[in-house]
């Protein structure tokens, strides 16, 4: 074989060579920084803006993302409600109101792994995209005592349980004010809402 030829034959090969391993290193590192960035997405730290609630927050501290974002007709009448209650010593206080969508589908992570599987966890959590707490439409309350008092009083404000599994979970019913509360779901898996 002549010089030339082997020579050509050489840089032909290793040119083959050196694109198969640029588009090798390319790949990888592609890949790695797909990887780097859904994880930073997924492991980004939620909090307050996504919904979290600090202790101690109640209906009327608009500066939480968690109750600011909340229904305006829905916050009205908890605020409403819960003026009324202080007249009694009863102080509502928000567990858990408005919830970013990211917020919500962390929940469901945790709720998945708490009880094993997606169908259990329905029964406490549901999708970021049929949650009320998500949409600003559900509020959780407590310490027991407001509970019990909405449970008793909520309806005259169209504040109802909708979940008799939740009895912390209070949505707007405008109509309960004239003819009650509906009929509460065992839990979410059986709200139709949720099978979207």
């Amino acid at each position: 074989m002549p010089y030339s030829e082997l020579a050509r034959r050489t840089r032909s090969t290793v040119l083959t060579g050196l694109v198969a391993v640029s588009a090798m290193l390319a790949g990888v590192l592609l890949y790695q920084s797909l990887a780097s960035s859904s994880s930073s997405a997924a492991g980004r730290a939620l909090g307050e803006a996504d919904g979290a609630v600090p202790d101690g927050v109640t209906v009327f501290d608009d500066e939480v993302p968690a109750v600011a974002n909340l229904d305006p007709d829905l916050l009205g009448a908890l605020r409403q409600a819960a003026t009324d209650a202080a007249d009694e010593g009863i102080e509502f206080v928000v567990n858990s109101g408005w919830r970013s969508p990211e917020y919500q589908e962390q929940l469901l992570r945790g709720a998945v792994s708490k009880y094993g599987s997606e169908r259990e966890a329905a029964r406490w959590v549901t999708t970021a995209d049929t949650s009320a707490h998500v949409s600003g439409h559900a509020v959780d309350i407590g310490p027991s005592d407001a509970q019990a008092w909405l449970s008793e009083h909520g309806a005259a404000y169209g504040l109802c349980q909708i979940y008799r599994n939740e009895p912390w979970h209070y949505e707007l019913r405008p109509e309960a004010i004239d003819h009650g509360c509906p009929p509460m779901y065992a839990d979410p898996s059986h709200d139709p809402r949720m099978q979207q």
